[in-house]
């Protein structure tokens, strides 16, 4: 099935942090077409959607740059150039594809520990908008940047067909992700993530950033006792 979408992958290497942000006229888009690590990098693969460049991929960014991890997953791929593939690697690097045989307005762009891309789109001027509200957040959280840029890309036309679903991952290097946030249903996705990150931050983020880790497999959920008189659930 043709993905018409609009994404941004990043990476920030100071915060050792890497993420996604997608939305789609499709539903349950970061179901497949979201992969990040931040050992590795973050992907998101869409238009005539193939998982396995997201799997694929991610692997590869273990050891490569962006540029030669995606070449290889679009070497293996016999459909390429149905394919819109955006990457960035750990340390910043930046590829993306955007085949002869997706659907129009398509197109990618590419910046400083970033990339843009999208398909089936009212024109051009969505994947500048998320390039722009990007830069203009640096400084501030990923998943906020993240944020602001699918809310940038929206506002300037989004999908050509209509909206359906988002998805938010952003990805710390424990063996979980830090926010995997999805709306695979709604009448306007990226408003409601941007609502369901509201909640998490108040309500989830306290608790993830308790949690066991390889450092610390007890957790520190002691910081969560201290803030509240009954235990987390």
């Amino acid at each position: 099935m043709y993905a018409g979408t609009f994404s941004i992958v990043a990476s920030d290497t100071a915060a050792r942090t890497c993420g996604v942000a997608v939305s789609s006229c499709m539903p349950a888009i970061g179901a497949l077409s979201v992969s990040a690590h931040a050992e590795a990098g973050a992907i998101a693969t869409q238009a005539l959607i193939n998982p396995l460049l997201g799997i694929d991929g991610l692997a590869l960014l273990r050891s490569l740059p962006a540029p030669e991890a995606l070449r290889r997953v679009l070497a293996a791929d016999p459909a390429a150039e149905a394919r819109q593939v955006a990457m960035v690697d750990a340390a910043g690097g930046t590829a993306a594809h955007t085949g002869a045989e997706t659907h129009p307005w398509s197109g990618h762009r590419q910046g400083d520990g970033y990339a843009v891309a999208g398909n089936i789109l009212t024109g051009a001027g969505v994947l500048d908008a998320m390039a722009e509200h990007f830069e203009a957040a640096a400084g501030s959280p990923l998943a906020e940047r993240l944020l602001a840029a699918l809310e940038a890309g929206q506002a300037a036309g989004g999908d050509r067909r209509g909206r359906q679903s988002a998805a938010l991952y952003v990805h710390r290097g424990d063996p979980y992700p830090y926010l995997d946030l999805r709306v695979d249903d709604h009448p306007d996705p990226v408003a409601e993530l941007r609502r369901v990150h509201g909640v998490a931050e108040r309500e989830l983020l306290p608790f993830v950033e308790a949690l066991p880790t390889r450092e610390h497999p007890a957790g520190r959920f002691e910081r969560l006792l201290d803030a509240h008189d009954d235990p987390p659930r």
